[in-house]
């Protein structure tokens, strides 16, 4: 379980919310809103106040690298460090590419010849990876067709049932938020509301 706790940053001011285990929770609202500041700041990328707890135990307690490890980040443009798309895993055989519809030889692929989904549906599966305990998802299936999309809303819901995980996922898509979220928070004017989703 994940607790937010009076948070605030550059445009969020005492936000407070809790992911249960196994919940997928969509976060919305207009762009410039906060929806990506408060992401990093859960994942404490940005500088933030407030107290974020996992499981328990107070962010300040976990090392910040374990710490990203479990409280998991995906930006909405994943970056890209190595020359070919194997490269990016620890174990590339272990890494169900066919889930999300991507050729099985695509670790043996150079990284610059991919298209924005292929790059967005891999930087999903290297998330997984990690097998993280919160992921903080910011647009995950933008750019996706809806089979991709369709492919990817049931990866992580899979996920969340096998490893009893929870996800913040940020979409502006009321049918996707329909299809996917128990609960929908909404940021508008730098406070987090909550509406049925």
């Amino acid at each position: 379980m994940l607790i937010v706790e009076n948070l605030s940053c550059a445009v969020l001011e005492g936000v407070s919310f809790r992911l249960d285990d196994g919940e997928l929770v969509a976060l919305s609202g207009a762009s410039g809103s906060g929806k990506t500041r408060l992401l990093r700041a859960i994942a404490d990328l940005d500088l933030n106040r407030g107290e974020v707890r996992l499981d328990g135990v107070l962010r300040e307690e976990i090392d910040p690298r374990s710490w990203r490890r479990r409280v998991a980040c995906l930006p909405a443009e994943s970056r890209w460090w190595a020359e070919r798309v194997g490269e990016h895993f620890r174990d590339p055989e272990g890494v169900p590419f066919d889930r999300l519809g991507l050729d099985p030889a695509i670790p043996g692929w150079r990284v610059d010849r991919l298209s924005s989904g292929e790059r967005q549906r891999l930087a999903i599966l290297r998330l997984l990876e990690n097998r993280p305990r919160v992921l903080l998802l910011d647009e995950p299936t933008a750019n996706l067709d809806p089979r991709s999309t369709e492919r990817v809303e049931t990866l992580v819901r899979e996920y969340l049932d096998s490893d009893a995980a929870s996800c913040l996922w940020v979409t502006h898509a009321a049918d996707q938020i329909a299809r996917i979220a128990s609960r929908r928070l909404q940021l508008a004017g730098g406070v987090l509301l909550e509406e049925a989703a």
